[in-house]
């Protein structure tokens, strides 16, 4: 962890920042045939972060995510994904989230309280995060690097389809585990 980022040295992080998506993951799990987990990504993602680290509680976030930008590894599975039966990303192009609030947990963990926006129904959500760093790059810039964990519940969004299999139960889990690695720049 670097230096700048002790819970003493949280200035370093004030300002705008514009999340570079090349080197972010927004990623996704979720159960299968309840044994397994099918991991994903999002690859087409902007966001801004506006940050004050005298006070945590002014700062905000807003991001937008391409929904057909998902990845799974299989083509078939994310055309599934894709298709009214989920994400329907031809009526509900875009999955959104927006801070409402910001909460300072101590040293350099925080809690982003927003409005998630996915298949055109808004939820809060709370999203824990870690401050990593905050770092000069190469090319004079200044980059920051965030980590973020939330869940949620995919019937929350109303994202419903499922089917039951043989030995029971049902082939997609209702609890969607959220990951977020974020760097942004100054």
């Amino acid at each position: 962890m670097s230096e700048t980022t002790t819970s003493t040295g949280l200035a370093a992080v004030t300002g705008t920042w514009a999340i570079d998506p090349t080197h972010s993951t927004i990623a996704f799990s979720a159960r299968h045939a309840m044994v397994a987990k099918v991991r994903g990504t999002f690859s087409e993602f902007e966001g801004t972060l506006v940050l004050d680290g005298e006070n945590p509680a002014a700062s905000k976030a807003d991001l937008t995510i391409q929904a057909a930008s998902i990845d799974t590894k299989t083509a078939d599975r994310d055309a599934h994904l894709k298709s009214p039966d989920f994400l329907d990303v031809e009526a509900f192009p875009t999955l959104t989230f927006t801070t409402t609030s910001v909460q300072h947990k101590g040293g350099n963990d925080f809690a982003l309280v927003g409005d998630l926006t996915i298949h055109g129904v808004t939820k809060p959500v709370t999203i824990a995060v870690e401050l990593v760093g905050v770092n000069a790059d190469p090319w004079g810039g200044t980059r920051v690097g965030l980590e973020g964990k939330t869940e949620i519940s995919r019937k929350d969004f109303g994202l419903t389809w499922n089917v039951a299999i043989e030995g029971g139960g049902i082939l997609v889990g209702d609890s969607i585990k959220i990951e977020l690695d974020v760097e942004a720049v100054k």
